[in-house]
């Protein structure tokens, strides 16, 4: 059967992504359009490009996280520099090599930008900072920006939603009028778009699949020292994206909602080990395996 698919954000916890997928092939679920934030976009946008289930998990098993982070050159010479960098390019990292490994992984199978891709195939979740809303790639370019959206780059688009708040820093997007925008993680204002499928009149052209990275309720944070500046941002983050699913989810049909409570790992554990990484997937499969023993019901 075929159905849609939205992913939630989660850090490095979207290894658990990789089990559920499992889970889908063995159930002969097919993902047709995608959409996600974050993490989540990230696997969005290599299925929407090709990549199987195996696939994707030979891609990703032997990632060097740390290879994804390119602080500025000059912090490893002076690193109270760093302190420079955040206050001024508000980010400890430039995310440049994470859009370069996006890239070479969508250029594998042909796709640059939008236009390689079936229109409304892939929807991706990006917060702008400058004008204090949600965007939607691509269906809000034009609108927004002015930007032809059949020739904006895949792999910027998902390094955007991928922007944590002073992990990394704001990407920027100029609009056609010359103002520009600072846009950051889509998590801030939706980390679990289950709306992005709906049409006009409230229906959904397939059944749609949600999966995210928290438990029912989306009380998936474990409790946290706040002492200084930074744990204190990372916390007003965290907080803000959890209690807007928390009242979404609330209100939707969990039903359609498989739900990965993986608490024992942190988004940003960049260090994640292999042993790490295959208890995430097994996790993923575990409570995929569940929820599709009775879906759709």
């Amino acid at each position: 059967m075929k159905i849609d698919g939205v992913f939630s954000g989660g850090g490095v916890k979207a290894f658990a992504y990789i089990g559920a997928l499992k889970s889908l092939e063995k159930n002969q679920l097919e993902l047709e359009r995608v959409a996600g934030t974050s993490a989540g976009a990230i696997v969005a946008s290599l299925i929407a490009t090709g990549y199987q289930q195996e696939e994707l998990e030979k891609t990703l098993e032997n990632l060097n996280l740390n290879q994804l982070l390119d602080p500025p050159q000059l912090t490893k010479f002076l690193p109270f520099t760093k302190w420079l960098y955040l206050y001024f390019q508000m980010g400890l990292n430039k995310g440049d090599k994470l859009e370069k490994w996006l890239f070479e992984l969508l250029a594998k199978k042909n796709v640059y930008t939008f236009q390689d891709l079936k229109k409304d195939y892939l929807k991706v979740v990006v917060t702008d900072l400058s004008l204090g809303k949600l965007v939607v790639i691509p269906d809000d370019l034009e609108r927004i920006y002015g930007i032809d959206a059949r020739y904006f780059s895949v792999a910027k688009a998902v390094r955007m939603s991928c922007g944590i708040p002073y992990f990394f820093m704001p990407q920027k997007m100029v609009a056609n009028n010359n103002l520009k925008s600072r846009i950051v993680d889509g998590a801030l204002l939706s980390n679990f778009p289950m709306w992005i499928f709906n049409n006009k009149r409230n229906h959904y052209k397939r059944p749609v699949l949600g999966i995210t990275i928290s438990e029912a309720g989306g009380q998936l944070e474990k409790w946290r020292p706040v002492r200084n500046a930074l744990q204190m941002s990372h916390a007003l983050f965290t907080t803000m994206k959890t209690a807007h699913d928390a009242r979404y989810i609330s209100k939707s049909d969990s039903d359609h909602i498989i739900f990965i409570p993986a608490t024992e790992v942190e988004a940003i554990d960049f260090d994640l080990k292999g042993e790490e990484r295959e208890k995430l997937i097994a996790l993923g499969e575990t409570y995929a395996d569940s929820f599709l023993k009775h879906w759709p019901t």
